[in-house]
Order: C-alpha cells, then structure tokens, then sequence
C-alpha cells in the first residue's frame, strides 16, 4: 500500500481506469459476438448494423489505447469480410434467376 499522497492517487486512478479498460473490452468482445451470430444465422441487415456499432466500439477502444491499433484494423478488417461472405452469398441466387 502507498503512503506517498501522489501514490495514493495513483492507486485510485489505476482502479478506475482498469474499471473503465476493462468495460470496454468487454463492450468489443460482446459486439463481436453479436455480429458473429448474426452472420452465423445470415441476417444481413442486422450484421451490418451491428458491424457499424462493432466498429465504432473497436474504434473507441483503439483511440483510448485499450487495443493496438493494428489489432484494431484486424478485428474490423476480418468482420467485414464474414458479413460480405453472407452479402455475396445472398445476392447470388438472385442474379441466377
């Protein structure tokens, strides 16, 4: 335990910004989950809302320092390539008839 005053308030910092990292991270991992789910059950108008709010949380988590930023760019980068899979899949059909 510190017992410098500038420590102690140190202390009380780390804990409400690990709070607050950890939020959001969270926040990333069940936006995340949603989309998947959503790609999983190929409901396209609903993935790509939920991408758009995934990538406004990444996004956040990014410029907050929460995440690198190239583990950031993946994690989008590789969402949007499972809701274009649904979007091309779904549109093919149509274009066959």
């Amino acid at each position: 335990m510190p017992s410098i005053k500038s420590a102690k308030k140190r202390a009380r910092q780390e804990i409400t910004r690990r709070a607050r990292n950890t939020s959001r991270k969270t926040a990333v991992k069940t936006a995340v989950k949603k989309v998947l789910a959503a790609v999983v059950d190929e409901e396209l108008v609903m993935a790509k809302d939920l991408l758009r709010e995934a990538e406004s949380k990444i996004a956040r988590a990014k410029t907050k320092g929460v995440m690198h930023p190239k583990t950031a760019a993946r994690k989008i980068s590789r969402l949007a390539k499972r809701v274009a899979a649904i979007e091309k899949a779904q549109s093919l059909p149509g274009k066959a008839e």
